[in-house]
């Protein structure tokens, strides 16, 4: 059998394609962490500008959680302000967080899934902006949900994203 030369670049060029190829895809690999890496942090906390001032769009949360069928832990908004004066440290923006729960969703959730506990109560921060707005920010319950899968996505990016909506339904701007 003679070697007629011709073998080997089919061969070469074949192996230039196939390694091509792997290039592309580690590529595209690298490119979706980067865009992940860099959008992802924007997109799991929701921020929105308040249709009300501070004080009375706290109270209407706290209505509106109550009217929806959920609890507030401790009973009212946490006033961050206060917490840190107890502690020496004075802040000028206020700011609080509701912490609100609704126990068969929780008992749902915890029942398959207990290491998302440490993201229990659902939390949502209403602050003044150092633009004397008042803003809203809170988790991004259908991402984080999709991220999970499974119940908790169910649970947590069905019913929970759904009834935090409702809650807040008139309460922000778009």
């Amino acid at each position: 059998m003679m070697d007629d030369g011709h073998s080997t670049a089919p061969s070469q060029a074949k192996n230039r394609t196939w390694l091509m190829g792997l290039a592309g895809v580690a590529i595209g690999f690298v490119l979706c962490g980067v865009i992940a890496f860099t959008v992802m942090p924007s997109r799991m906390i929701v921020t929105k500008e308040c249709t009300l001032d501070f004080e009375n769009t706290v109270a209407m949360l706290e209505k509106r959680v109550l009217e929806h069928g959920w609890v507030l832990s401790g009973g009212k908004a946490i006033d961050m302000n206060a917490s840190l004066a107890e502690h020496g440290v004075t802040f000028k923006p206020r700011v609080k967080l509701v912490k609100l729960c609704k126990a068969e969703y929780a008992e749902n959730v915890l029942t398959t899934d207990r290491h998302v506990s440490c993201l229990m109560p659902c939390t949502m921060a209403v602050w003044e902006g150092d633009d004397g707005k008042t803003y809203l920010s809170e988790m991004n319950m259908g991402l984080m949900a999709r991220l999970f899968g499974g119940n908790i996505r169910r649970i947590m990016g069905g019913k929970v994203a759904r009834e935090e909506s409702q809650i807040l339904n008139g309460l922000l701007k778009d």
